[in-house]
């Protein structure tokens, strides 16, 4: 379950309205996303909650220890939206171990220029780690929901 009471580390402060290109690691690094049952809930989950407007969604990939988001919140600050989707997500997985370590990084995204790096270093990130030859055949990111 996430820590509702943890510490941020952060490169620069996100604002409330801005980007930000956030991770999110699992607990002790463990891959639980290898599971593809647990990697499409948790898409699912951080889905539900940008239908529901609690923030913008740029980009996301779903590694199998780890998360990364291109991320501008809307109606929460940014460490509650995570909180928000950390929770939300041990919930709907009924899981009572630990998931996730406290603490998230983010970068702050200072223009569009920016966010295009960003968005192509995420989604090339799975072709790096030869998870997939091409970003598109990763199913658990969405540069594969843009296919």
């Amino acid at each position: 379950m996430a820590n509702a009471a943890r510490k941020s580390r952060r490169a620069a402060p996100a604002t409330r309205t801005g980007a930000s290109f956030v991770t999110i690691a699992t607990y002790k690094r463990r891959p639980v996303f290898q599971v593809s049952r647990v990697a499409e809930l948790f898409i699912d989950t951080l889905l539900h909650y940008r239908r529901l407007g609690h923030y913008k969604l740029h980009a996301y990939l779903v590694m199998p220890d780890h998360v990364h988001l291109l991320i501008s919140p809307e109606a929460l600050p940014l460490e509650q939206a995570i909180t928000l989707i950390e929770n939300g997500f041990a919930h709907r997985l009924a899981s009572t171990q630990p998931l996730w370590e406290s603490g998230i990084v983010a970068h702050p995204i200072r223009n569009l220029r920016d966010l295009e790096t960003v968005r192509n270093y995420l989604h090339q990130t799975p072709v790096r780690a030869n998870l997939t030859p091409t970003p598109e055949l990763y199913p658990y990111s969405s540069a594969h929901r843009l296919a």
